[in-house]
């Protein structure tokens, strides 16, 4: 199906729509569609950051199909979790880490929360802290996401903000964390596994302390640099002025916006 791509969010979706207007894309087709986009920005020769998730595994199939085309050669991926190293691994793309590659052309990635200001929320996958040693040393990082992904402000989903934390004493850190945000009406839940209802261990051996929040908590770096001096905090989820494009699939079409460009 053709989309035509948008350069602003404010433009006229009469003149963007192709596609018949009683056809409604699912969650996930708009995630396909994205992540297809985003994958224009890879060349040949590239190092690149492979993310984690629904929306990055779509982008993962497709680098792998070109790959398998040879309209793509010599690309190395860096995987943001191990569940991305299987999955880049089977589609045959050559793959190595940080200590060989620091610095990266291109990362891919979707987002859980994009706030106006390209502001992210990820992690609630649960690979927060290898995305952002990974992503935080691209030349550029392109997200991918659906609209349903944005939000007035970081937390305005009311859906989790993770925290990766070190398993001792893990309540007494979970509680250090909710009194930081007291006053956004913060509660702290420690992620718990669907399949047996023990703790969710990270794939670096962390639990995840979800965050949610009934209020805007302000000053996001602020806020981020607060978390970080807690002894036990490892990362947050808030991935604050990295985002250097923007992919958003819709009802209307695809919008691209670069950091410099209007929302």
């Amino acid at each position: 199906m053709a989309l035509a791509y948008l350069g602003s969010k404010k433009a006229n979706p009469a003149a963007v729509m192709s596609s018949p207007p009683h056809l409604i894309l699912t969650q996930d087709e708009l995630k396909k569609i994205a992540a297809y986009k985003a994958v224009e920005f890879v060349e040949s020769g590239m190092v690149l950051g492979l993310g984690t998730g629904t929306t990055a595994k779509h982008a993962i199939d497709r680098i792998g199909e070109l790959l398998r085309q040879g309209k793509l050669a010599n690309i190395i991926g860096i995987p943001t979790s191990t569940q991305t190293h299987e999955q880049a691994s089977s589609l045959g793309i050559p793959l190595s880490d940080l200590d060989t590659h620091p610095v990266l052309d291109l990362a891919i990635d979707g987002a859980d929360e994009v706030d106006p200001d390209m502001n992210l929320v990820k992690g609630r996958g649960g690979s927060l802290l290898r995305e952002k040693m990974i992503e935080g040393c691209c030349k550029k990082f392109v997200v991918i996401v659906d609209e349903s992904k944005l939000v007035a402000y970081v937390g305005g989903s009311g859906l989790a903000m993770p925290v990766e934390i070190v398993p001792f004493c893990w309540k007494f850190t979970a509680q250090k964390l909710q009194s930081l945000f007291e006053e956004s009406g913060c509660v702290a839940k420690l992620r718990v596994s669907a399949e047996n209802g023990e703790p969710y261990v990270t794939d670096n051996g962390n639990f995840i302390i979800d965050l949610y929040f009934k209020k805007d908590i302000g000053d996001l770096r602020a806020a981020g640099d607060a978390m970080l001096r807690l002894a036990g905090v490892v990362e947050h989820g808030m991935f604050i002025d990295m985002a250097t494009t923007l992919i958003v699939a819709g009802e209307f079409g695809v919008t691209v916006r670069n950091k410099c460009s209007e929302f």
